[in-house]
């Protein structure tokens, strides 16, 4: 065991990683573990939990990798070989350059183009990933969910599924908060 907390192999409450129920997020689900009397008091946000399940996702995809990897081993080309691994299970389709379909936001008849994650999904996941490798101990400097590898292929998934569909993702501006403007005083003298 390294600085930061391991996966815990034991736990048998895990999906396995090729049976994922279908869901709108981008990291299939595993099933969480049964709730202790003392922790069912607390009760974890939408995001808490997704975080949780995710990482938990991501700890059995990496039992079940030949040969099977420890997080302290785990590297940004492992990373990305769990976001290709994904795209099996995603419902967005992403036309290819061949397709007559290509650059079109609203294809008017079906395709053959594959079925992919979304970007929009990726990034969410990677940024809880990211969170959770730290909460679990990591440290932020040897975060593999932060790799240059990993932003520059959420980078190109982004940019590839913008051409695809004929929409380009621009960066949003930002509003710059404006100063509360003060009350006239309704000082008579």
């Amino acid at each position: 065991m390294n600085s930061f907390q391991e996966f815990d192999s034991s736990n048998t409450n895990s999906t396995k990683a090729t049976n994922f129920p279908s869901s709108s997020s981008a990291a299939p689900a595993a099933t969480a573990p049964p709730c202790s009397s003392s922790s069912s008091s607390t009760t974890l946000s939408r995001y808490e939990n997704q975080k949780r399940r995710d990482w938990n996702t991501f700890g059995q995809y990496l039992r079940n990798h030949r040969p099977p990897l420890s997080l302290s081993r785990c590297s940004g080309a492992h990373v990305l070989e769990f976001l290709r691994y994904l795209d099996q299970f995603g419902k967005t389709k992403v036309h290819t350059q061949l397709c007559p379909f290509f650059g079109h936001p609203n294809p008017p008849a079906p395709c053959p183009c594959p079925l992919r994650q979304a970007w929009g999904s990726l990034d969410a996941l990677i940024g809880r990933l990211r969170a959770a490798f730290e909460e679990n101990g990591g440290k932020p400097e040897a975060n593999p969910f932060g790799a240059r590898a990993v932003r520059l292929y959420l980078r190109e998934v982004r940019d590839s599924q913008a051409k695809a569909r004929g929409i380009s993702y621009e960066k949003k501006k930002r509003k710059r908060p404006q100063q509360p403007s003060l009350p006239p005083s309704n000082n008579a003298s």
